[in-house]
């Protein structure tokens, strides 16, 4: 039984910072790739980064690259994403998700097969 677990969400100012973790649970393989995903009220879902787990190779939606960091621990199941300088447009519900395989197609939503609960972040 797959578990994605969020949390680290929160009210930041404008330019501030915050780290979001993702545990993941349950997985029986060894490798896979990551996503962090994010939804506004009224907007569609929109892939943030993604991370595959054994390599580290990653991808940035335009919006946050230089901005935001995806990074996996293994050691703690654990993928994280940093972010800097944040403002009001990144206000959003944000999710992890996770697929088979590598990340090479990209962050297409409907291609990951297990999702969060979402945490939400709020840039004032």
């Amino acid at each position: 039984h797959v578990q994605l677990v969020e949390s680290g969400g929160g009210s930041v100012q404008a330019g501030g910072s915050l780290r979001l973790p993702c545990v993941v649970t349950g997985y029986d393989h060894s490798s896979y790739c990551m996503g962090w995903f994010r939804q506004a009220p009224g907007k569609e879902r929109e892939g943030v980064a993604c991370i595959f787990t054994n390599g580290a190779s990653t991808d940035y939606a335009d919006s946050v690259k230089g901005r935001f960091t995806i990074s996996v621990d293994n050691g703690r199941n654990t993928v994280y994403l940093q972010m800097n300088s944040l403002t009001a447009e990144d206000t959003a519900m944000y999710y992890c998700a996770a697929k088979t395989g590598s990340c090479a197609a990209g962050r297409k939503s409907a291609d990951f097969d297990y999702w969060g609960q979402g945490t939400q972040v709020t840039v004032s």
